[in-house]
This record gives structure tokens, sequence and C-alpha cells, in this order.
């Protein structure tokens, strides 16, 4: 599927039960109503309050092995470093650490999260297009794995700031291979047109006098070219296929190539997207990258945090008209920005073992911000839902509670880690008065 599924669908929605068979780490109990692991939602919400994500850590594990495996199959050197962006909790961080993953990172504010993790400094990788001269100083003096350059005038800035700090960086130059990725226009990141990395055609020649630029040790190349790409691997090939034709190129005039990144990007199915594995794209970097004698590193973010998180929410009321049904929840587009920005589709389910086998009629799913726009899903089927009564958000683990905000003076919701039968709040709710520190009133207003 080219993008994520509009909020007005013409085709039918999976069931309930359908979700919930695709996403092992959640069950329905006659008793406790929907679980996640060996822990009821309602518990949560009874002792949290909602709105809530709450992650499982199982499914972390269970989805970061998975795709190491995929690669060790297929027999490929790789280096596997999480996507903070995806969902920078701390526990989150920590789990995935003591799986051996590291960290890719965009901000000097996502480094410290991972330093703070745990994770070594030398296994980070720094990317982005923005990188301020702080930044680069901050992260070069902790000692960053390596620095992927994104421009010209980057890979300038670098080595101002290593030579400053008497020191040499490990650079990648990410390179735009003008690819397609077949995914919501907001999120591409591989076309001529993105403001990412630097032309295919230029990479030779910049990546040449990186070689005699001081404080730079150029180690390979780097390339992205999207998020949730579920439209096969054939966008994945061809970017790599670019990429080793580079790769040959720069050895052929002598210089060194020791490390690809083949970026990240691998899609989850939200609704009933094809769901592209973890082998198949290894087999994708082995047919095209596996011959060059390179160590390989990948970013991936959403596929292994996206389906071991949820938004748990309350009903506020169901407000009906002539017209529609809504069904109004104490969560809102602050906390989940996702189908307000992308048209993102997200499993709405219930909580409550009865309503399971409810019937259900079509309703607007909406929070109470001021916007129209703070809308969860139109005509979803969903049983009658009294106030208080509980709905989960399903694979919300990914570029939820990371893009939330405080719009409408809304504090951040809690998020909660679940490993077995134990959970543990691993961000507390964000009080009121949190919201106001920081605000001063300027000393003419008295």
């Amino acid at each position: 599927m080219a993008a994520p599924a509009p909020l007005i669908d013409t085709d039918e929605d999976p069931s309930f039960a359908d979700l919930l068979a695709q996403r092992p780490h959640l069950a329905v109990h006659a008793h406790d109503g929907l679980t996640m692991e060996d822990v009821p939602l309602a518990r949560i919400a009874r002792e949290v309050g909602t709105p809530a994500w709450v992650y499982s850590a199982g499914t972390l594990r269970r989805r970061f092995r998975a795709l190491r495996a995929a690669l060790e199959e297929a027999r490929l050197p790789c280096d596997i470093h999480f996507a903070v962006k995806a969902n920078p909790n701390l526990a989150v961080l920590r789990t995935l650490a003591a799986e051996g993953a590291g960290a890719d990172i965009v901000s000097e504010g996502e480094l410290r999260l991972a330093l703070a993790a745990g994770i070594d400094p030398a296994h980070v990788v720094f990317s982005g297009v923005g990188k301020t001269m702080d930044e680069l100083r901050f992260a070069i003096g902790r000692g960053v794995g390596q620095i992927n350059a994104e421009s010209a005038e980057e890979v300038a800035m670098i080595s101002a700031a290593a030579t400053a700090l008497g020191r040499t960086v490990d650079v990648a130059l990410r390179v735009n291979p003008d690819v397609d990725a077949r995914t919501h226009a907001k999120i591409t990141t591989g076309r001529s047109e993105n403001k990412f990395g630097v032309a295919i055609a230029d990479a030779s020649a910049l990546y040449a006098r990186m070689s005699a630029t001081p404080g730079l040790r150029p180690v390979g190349v780097a390339v992205h070219i999207g998020s949730q790409i579920t439209a096969g691997m054939a966008a994945y090939a061809t970017a790599y296929r670019h990429l080793a034709d580079l790769v040959r190129e720069l050895r052929a005039a002598g210089l060194p190539v020791e490390r690809v990144d083949c970026g990240g990007g691998l899609g989850i199915p939200y609704r009933h997207e094809p769901a592209p594995s973890p082998a198949a794209l290894a087999g994708a970097i082995r047919t095209t990258l596996g011959n060059l004698g390179v160590r390989l590193m990948m970013e991936p973010g959403r596929w292994i945090c996206g389906p071991a998180g949820v938004l748990l929410a309350s009903v506020v009321i169901e407000k009906r008209t002539a017209t529609r049904r809504f069904v109004i929840l104490d969560a809102a587009m602050n906390d989940l920005v996702r189908p307000a920005m992308y048209e993102a589709w997200h499993g709405i389910v219930p909580v409550a073992p009865a309503a399971f086998a409810a019937a259900t009629s079509p309703c607007d799913v909406v929070g109470p911000v001021c916007e129209t726009g703070d809308t969860f899903a139109r005509n979803r089927g969903l049983p009658d839902l009294e106030p208080g009564s509980l709905v989960a958000f399903l694979d919300a683990g990914a570029y939820g509670a990371a893009m939330s905000s405080t719009y409408n003076a809304r504090p951040l919701a809690a998020e909660v880690l679940v490993d077995g039968a134990r959970f543990a709040v691993v961000r507390a709710r964000q009080t009121q008065e949190a919201l106001l520190a920081g605000q001063r009133l300027p000393d003419w207003m008295g």
C-alpha cells in the first residue's frame, strides 16, 4: 500500500478478533478483558489513569531478535541501531540496549537519552540534516561512533568541530538515490526533492574531498529512503544497487569504504497492509550489498516498537446528532497526532470483555481538542460505550508519545512498561504545575 489508509475507508475494516490475532502480546480474558502480556489494561487504567501509553517489553525483545535472526540467517554482518526518534522512552531504550541495540540519533537530546540508557557512544550513529555546531561538538566530545553527513556544508561543519576538539571522527556520506519508496509523501526521504542526503551523482567528488579534509575519516556511505515502507522490496533493492555501484566507483578511485548504512523504514500492518518481513529485507540487502565486504548497518524504529505499544483512553461521553454518532475520548490529537498529520489508521478496540461480543455501529472517534482535525477515525464500528469505558489504540508504540504535545494546555500522558506480569510507570504523567513551569511574566507586568 502506497500510503497510510485514509480516515474514511470504503473497504471492510478488520474485526477485533482479526486485529488481536496478529498481535500475540494482546489477548482478551473472560474476566479481565484486554490484557498486554499478563497485565490487564483495565488495571493500568485504574492505577495510572488515562490517557496512557503502554509498551510490551516482551514484544520489543521478540521483534528485535527476529530482525537480528533474519540478518544472521542471511549471513550479513550488520549492526542494528534503533531509531530513537520512533520511541525515546528511556525504559524502551534500555530494554533494546540489553538486547545489543545501538542508537540512531538526530539531536543532542536523543544522544543524551541513548547514553542514559546505557548505550555505548561508539554504538551511536548521528544522522539528520540540521546538526548544529553545539550538537556536533557535544557528539564528537562524547565519542559517537559515526556521523552521517548530509551535505557539503555539513562536512565543513563536522571538520571544524572535530579539529577544534583535536579529534578525528568517523563520517559516512548519506546519499540521496532519487528512489520513490511509495510511502506517504510526508515520510519519504529518498527522492531528489527531499531535503535529505547528497545527490548520488555528486557523492564521489564529495567523498574524495572528505578524504583530504582535516578531522574526518570517511568510512562509508549511507541511505534512507523513507518510513512505513510496505510496498515490497523493489525500492530498497533499487536504492541498494545504486549504493553498491557507488561503493565500487569509490574503491576504483582508491578511496576506502568500510561501512554501508542501509537505513530503516520497514513498515508494519496497521490495518491490513502487506507485512514485509525482515527476511525479505535481509534478502534484498544480501543480493545487492552482500558481496562488497563491508560492515553493514541499519536503523530500524517503527518495525521494532510500533506494534509493542498501545494508547489507552477513556470515553468521556457519546454524543449523537441527527446524522452522526461521536465517541469522545480523553485522548486527543495532542497525544496521538498521526491520524491528523498522516491520515493514519490505527486499530481501536474496547478493553471490557463483554464489549468484544457486543453489536457494533459506525461512529466517529474524536478527542476533546478544539480542532475538527482532532479525529481518530470516521465510520468506525464500535459497540455502545458508556462514559468511563476504556479503549486501546493499537500499534501506538512508534511516533506516538514521541510526537505528542501540550496543545490546549493538556499535560503529556503517562508511559508504562509491561514485562510479563509486572508493570511500572516509566514516565510520570505531566502535572498541571509542570505546564506552567518555566513561564515568566516580564517585570513590567508586575
